[in-house]
């Protein structure tokens, strides 16, 4: 299977691949599995997975919360080392296209106010809806990569 193909089964169509990269094959060694497995838990473990309901937490934590996925993937990255290559494909990716452009908009917006507002307040959540989504997909790539159960759905009971 190739490493677009694998993208494919998880639905993660929007996601752009430059042909090279997507033509690899999808073969993860013990490194990505034991990577895969550290994100995993942060992941699960965070508002990147869990629900936000309309009268609980609070949006500029929540939006901390997300981006601080940037620091700790860079960090099992550097821990992994060179070892985990297609836990860092599937890592960079996701963070650059489907985290970033989130946490841009929003970090930019906090900084204007815009968590004062319930309006804003009421989009965010909404976006950070989605966004859960789109993780949830992710945590449960990971877990396959870890070769462990997949406990997205548990947690979110």
């Amino acid at each position: 299977m190739t490493f677009t193909q694998w993208l494919n089964q998880w639905h993660m169509t929007k996601i752009a691949i430059k042909a090279p990269i997507g033509e690899l094959q999808w073969e993860p060694k013990d490194a990505d599995r034991e990577a895969a497995w550290e994100l995993y838990i942060e992941l699960l473990t965070r508002i990147t997975t869990q629900p936000l309901s309309a009268d609980t937490g609070d949006e500029k934590v929540a939006l901390d919360s997300i981006y601080s996925l940037f620091p700790v993937t860079r960090t099992v990255l550097k821990n992994k080392g060179r070892q985990c290559v297609r836990f860092t494909q599937v890592a960079i990716i996701v963070l650059n296209q489907v985290v970033r452009p989130f946490t841009a908009k929003w970090h930019r917006l906090s900084i204007q106010g815009a968590f004062a507002e319930p309006e804003r307040c009421r989009q965010f959540r909404a976006e950070l809806e989605d966004l859960q989504k789109d993780l949830g997909t992710y945590t449960r790539m990971l877990a396959d990569i870890a070769e462990v159960e997949d406990l997205t759905g548990l947690a979110l009971d």
